[in-house]
């Protein structure tokens, strides 16, 4: 058995979640929906995150054993069922690092190379997906530094962009890109609205840190105050930072791929030290991208790991390590998986945006569903399991976890099905092709190895 080293303290903890939930790669794709995407952010802030944050500080605290969301849904709904979860939590990280690798290379074409072919920005993308791969690998007080910087580097991108947002909102002889009035904030009922979806997504991830609980120093004292900190910043981030998108791009022609990079050079002017700034900031959005790749995986490499040593997926997906403990199996497999997956947008992309947004709601679909056992595993322990030592517990008894249950299901299933459904278009169905097909690997897997157990 691999020993882990205690190596997070709370502001690893705090800066790991915000470099995995504030996500500056989503921001296009929900100012798209306009002005109604603030308001979105806010009245979801208050009907899911804050509810999510205080179900994962209180799941976190109380069951502090490395896995994270696998270990919660096990021990409440038993072994099939946590396996199932961790199965797809984990399946949807090969698709989803491919849709960042995309935009990775799309925005070094557009800044650097833009006469580069999609062959060459393929090649570029699968080797990024292995660094990727070796940072997964090694120690984690040596890969803490990537999602540590990554979220530095986030704040620093954030921060230029929302006091250049603000300036511009400011300047009178600069009129704003969309409509601000009081009837733009009020959401309308169309195709947009789809990306409520991406909105919702953008809010999980806190549970993430709880995936390497036996290498915090006090997961007990820190897990609250990371979540409660590292909430703000996200919260106050993506407003602010969707804000500054419509200042200068109108809706409508809002690219998702290469819409932040549209507004940094918006944003900046045409100056050389203006379009220099620019260029810097879209640096640091594509190594912010580096960075969600190496945390995602640090935390879902971990989860299948656990599962795999518990019999329950492929062995080789269990595989540690010996000195340092960490996921070597998974990782290698996913670096193949993302390797096969790029080579297969080479055969069938028709553009970079089409793709980035197929694979982004496929994995959404994929990636969305696990949450759903998570929150039932929650309500299950407060029920079942009502006199274990909880360090930090909800307030307000049963009636106030019925409601934070209630709210959050009712939110993940909603964005699930936007990721499938488009209000006006029906489904998208290469992306339930995906969704359904994941599900049945994941079956059969679970079944070969119970057979084999």
């Amino acid at each position: 058995m691999s020993q882990h080293k205690k190596a997070l303290g709370m502001v690893d903890m705090t800066l790991f979640t915000v470099s995995a939930i504030l996500f500056l790669d989503t921001l296009a794709g929900s100012a798209s929906m306009g002005a109604a995407a603030l308001t979105f952010w806010l009245f979801f802030s208050v009907l899911f995150f804050l509810p999510f944050g205080l179900i994962t500080s209180e799941m976190g605290t109380a069951y502090p054993e490395q896995g994270g969301i696998y270990a919660w849904v096990r021990d409440a709904l038993g072994k099939r069922w946590g396996t199932r979860v961790t199965w797809l939590y984990w399946v949807n990280l090969p698709i989803w690092s491919a849709s960042i690798f995309v935009m990775f290379t799309s925005i070094l074409s557009q800044l650097f190379w833009p006469d580069l072919e999609l062959g060459g920005q393929l090649l570029l993308a699968i080797l990024f997906n292995w660094v990727v791969v070796g940072f997964t690998c090694m120690p984690l007080k040596y890969g803490k530094w990537i999602p540590n910087a990554g979220a530095l580097v986030k704040m620093v991108a954030f921060g230029a962009l929302i006091i250049a947002g603000v300036l511009h909102a400011l300047d009178p002889a600069k009129p704003l890109a969309n409509d601000f009035s009081l009837q733009a904030f009020i959401p309308e009922w169309g195709s947009g609205v789809q990306y409520i979806a991406i909105v919702i997504w953008g809010m999980v991830g806190f549970e993430l840190m709880s995936a390497a609980s036996d290498e915090m120093e006090n997961p007990v004292r820190d897990i609250p105050r990371a979540t409660l900190f590292s909430g703000l910043i996200i919260i106050f981030g993506n407003v602010l930072g969707i804000f500054a998108v419509l200042a200068v791009i109108p809706a409508e022609d809002i690219n998702m791929v290469e819409g932040l990079v549209d507004t940094f050079l918006a944003l900046f002017g045409d100056s050389g030290m203006g379009r220099t700034l620019a260029i810097a900031m879209s640096v640091c959005f594509m190594f912010s991208l580096l960075s969600n790749a190496v945390t995602w995986s640090l935390g879902a490499n971990r989860t299948i790991t656990k599962s795999a040593q518990d019999g329950e997926m492929p062995a080789f997906l269990g595989y540690e390590h010996p000195k340092y403990g960490t996921p070597v199996g998974a990782g290698i497999v996913v670096g193949v998986l993302v390797t096969l997956l790029l080579g297969f947008y080479g055969l069938v992309a028709t553009s970079n945006e089409e793709l980035f947004w197929l694979l982004f709601a496929a994995q959404g679909v994929i990636f969305m569903t696990p949450y759903m056992g998570a929150i039932v595993a929650f309500m299950h322990a407060r029920i079942n399991d009502p006199d274990r030592e909880r360090p930090f517990r909800i307030p307000g008894g049963k009636p106030v976890a019925w409601l934070v249950t209630v709210l959050c299901f009712s939110c993940i299933c909603m964005s699930v099905l936007l990721f499938m459904y488009v209000p006006g278009e029906g489904f998208d169905w290469p992306v339930v092709i995906g969704g359904v097909t994941a599900l049945a690997l994941g079956e059969i897997t679970l079944r070969y190895c119970e057979k084999r157990s």
